[in-house]
């Protein structure tokens, strides 16, 4: 809970003067009929009910109803995407959603078929030291460089992953989530084993992550804010990552 104090006191207290002693990075795609999405059918619909021009008077409003794919863009998926009474997306804490960020970045050798693995990590760690509890963990693969090709971005459901051993090795630093800069960090055709071994923990997984490119490997803070609906097993997200200088 201190963290969390800390956190709201310095980014939502502060005068503006102050917040120029931080950096602060959006890592979320913008949502647009176009957008890659798993099946490669539109997972989103914007509707006006009430436009301008029904107005009478000084004060005008357009009023809109949304159509969105619970997994549309950067999106969170909790535990009751795979498990049948885990928590869902509204049980999430704030303390699991606002968290210390570290980024693996493993684009210097990711390919459409390449698996992070657990000496990707070890190196990450070797040189920034061990990831501790309670930190959300982005893996950049550069795959994010094609969002704007909705087929190559797909790519047949072939794209940089994360390996089941990774997964598992993580879970060992006790960390709260993951991400990754691609529709999933499942890509294998015999299962989502890294879906059951994170959200089978009662972890959670961020997918489509964007920008992670301008991310520091360490020292960032985290602020994943998903559409609090009761029920929901997963939503699109709000990613804002905090750096201070």
């Amino acid at each position: 809970m201190y963290f969390l104090f800390l956190m709201f006191l310095t980014v939502f207290t502060l005068e503006a003067s102050a917040m120029q002693n931080y950096t602060v990075i959006d890592l979320t795609h913008k949502i647009h009929p176009e957008i890659p999405t798993w099946d490669l059918t539109c997972g989103y619909y914007i509707k006006t009910m009430r436009d301008y021009h029904h107005c009478e008077g000084e004060f005008k409003f357009r009023s809109q109803a949304l159509d969105i794919r619970a997994s549309a863009g950067t999106h969170i998926d909790a535990p009751a995407h795979c498990f049948e009474g885990a928590r869902d997306v509204s049980e999430l804490t704030l303390e699991e959603l606002i968290c210390p960020c570290v980024v693996v970045n493993v684009s210097d050798k990711a390919h459409e078929r390449y698996k992070v693995s657990v000496q990707d990590i070890e190196n990450f760690e070797n040189k920034y030291g061990v990831i501790k509890p309670g930190t959300f963990v982005i893996f950049y693969t550069g795959w994010s460089r094609f969002w704007s090709q909705p087929k190559k971005y797909h790519n047949s459901l072939v794209f940089p992953s994360i390996s089941a051993d990774a997964a598992k090795f993580l879970l060992e630093r006790q960390i709260t989530g993951i991400g990754i800069d691609t529709l999933s960090p499942d890509c294998d055709e015999k299962g989502s084993f890294v879906h059951a071994l994170v959200l089978g923990a009662n972890k959670y997984i961020v997918e489509n992550i964007a920008h992670a490119q301008e991310m520091p490997a360490t020292g960032a803070s985290i602020f994943i804010m998903p559409l609090r609906v009761q029920g929901a097993a997963e939503s699109p997200v709000r990613l804002v990552a905090v750096i201070q200088q």
